[in-house]
């Protein structure tokens, strides 16, 4: 695995008018090394593209689209996230004010040891604070 892969930078690659230079450059690695994702990773990215038909912003046709696109990337679920919830996850969301969601993304990247891609700036500061390298700006 490469890194841990938010669905902030996932959302911002499927849609390219939100594609800068450094998620390119992530998606480019995960294309060869793979990442790893928390398992509500799949239910926001989802989610997120059904709010993105229903505003109007891309179709139904597209986000199946995205989600083949996804499907085709070396994406890990992490099977640990869930017996972290109730004490490293919810202690790191206490620690640094995060959603249990975006802290799930943080106690992966440390148990694991892996950067973090994201482009969530709260994420961002509790991952810097606790010594985390950081992907896609």
């Amino acid at each position: 695995m490469s890194l841990v892969l938010d669905s902030s930078v996932t959302l911002a690659w499927v849609f390219g008018d939100e594609t800068t230079p450094a998620i390119r450059q992530v998606f480019e690695g995960i294309a060869e090394r793979g990442a790893v994702v928390p398992g509500l990773w799949w239910l926001e990215v989802a989610n997120s593209l059904t709010m993105a038909v229903r505003r109007k912003r891309i179709d139904a046709t597209f986000r199946q689209a995205a989600l083949s696109d996804l499907a085709l990337l070396d994406i890990t679920t992490d099977q640990q996230t869930v017996s972290m919830a109730w004490s490293e996850t919810l202690n790191l969301a206490d620690q640094h004010h995060l959603t249990v969601y975006d802290a799930a993304y943080l106690e992966l990247a440390r148990r694991r040891g892996l950067p973090l891609a994201t482009l969530d700036q709260e994420l961002r500061n509790a991952a810097s604070a606790i010594g985390l390298a950081l992907l896609a700006q």
